[in-house]
C-alpha cells in the first residue's frame, strides 16, 4: 500500500497509529501503568489521562505529574513516549553513530517550544510540559527523521521541521485531540517531494532556460 521498504511516501507505523487514534480516540488518549499490589503475575493497572490530556489552552490541570516524573518516565502514556530521558539517550546514540541528523529534531522541538511560549504568554512550565509530556520527542527523534519520508538537504529539512512544529501546535491548541505529532508528520510526509524539488541545489554554472517568447522575438 505504501510502496514497500524504501519506497513508502508516508511513515507506515504513523499511518497505523493515525487510524487507531481516529477509530479509538478514548483508548489512545488514555494511559495505563502498573500500580497497587503485585500478586503472582497479576498487576493492578491504573488508567488515567496522559499528561497532554491534562493541558488545555488555559494551562495545566490540577493533579498533573511534575516535570521530574515526565523526564524520568513515571507517568501513564502510550508505549515509547513516557520517558524523555530514555528518548534523549536514544537520540544521542543515533547522533553519535551518525544515523540521523540533528536538524529535524532540534528545529521541530524548537518550533513547538517557541510557539507554545507565545501561546501561553511566557509560561515556561507549560512549555516544558508540551515538550516532555507527549510524543513530541519520540516523533522528532525516531519518526520525523526517517530517510524515505524526510527531505534530502539541510534547507528542506528546516522547512520540513518548521512545518511539523506549526501543525503540531495548531492541533494541540485548537484540535479535538491532545496530541498532534502523528498527524503533523503524516501531513508533512506528503509534502516532502515538493520540498525536495523546491530546495534542490542548482549545479555550478546552471542557467535558467529562456522562455519561448524571447526566442521567438530574436
Amino acid at each position: 500500500i505504501f510502496g514497500g521498504i524504501g519506497q513508502n511516501f508516508i511513515n507506515p507505523a504513523l499511518a497505523a497509529r493515525a487510524v487507531l487514534t481516529a477509530s479509538f480516540p478514548g483508548r489512545m488518549a488514555a494511559g495505563a501503568f502498573a500500580g497497587g499490589n503485585r500478586v503472582g503475575w497479576d498487576v493492578d493497572a491504573i488508567t488515567g489521562a496522559t499528561p497532554m490530556g491534562m493541558v488545555s489552552t488555559s494551562g495545566i490541570a490540577d493533579g498533573a505529574p511534575d516535570l521530574l516524573q515526565l523526564f524520568l518516565g513515571g507517568i501513564p502514556g502510550c508505549i515509547g513516549e513516557v520517558s524523555a530521558l530514555a528518548l534523549l539517550l536514544g537520540g544521542a546514540y543515533l547522533l553519535w553513530r551518525r544515523v540521523i541528523s540533528p536538524v529535524i529534531p532540534c528545529v521541530y522541538v524548537g518550533t513547538v517550544a517557541v510557539l507554545m511560549l507565545l501561546a501561553f504568554r511566557g509560561d515556561i512550565y507549560t512549555v516544558l510540559y508540551e515538550v516532555l509530556g507527549g510524543g513530541l520527542l519520540l516523533g522528532a527523534i525516531f519518526m520525523a527523521t526517517d530517510y524515505t519520508t524526510s527531505p534530502v538537504n539541510r534547507k528542506g529539512k528546516i522547512i520540513f521541521a518548521i512545518g511539523l512544529g506549526l501543525i503540531t501546535c495548531l492541533i494541540r491548541l485548537w484540535g479535538s485531540l491532545p496530541e498532534g505529532v502523528s498527524f503533523s508528520i503524516l501531513l508533512m510526509n506528503l509534502l516532502v517531494p515538493h520540498i525536495d524539488r523546491l530546495c534542490a541545489p542548482k549545479p555550478f554554472g546552471w542557467l535558467a532556460p529562456e522562455k519561448k517568447g524571447k526566442e521567438a522575438g530574436k
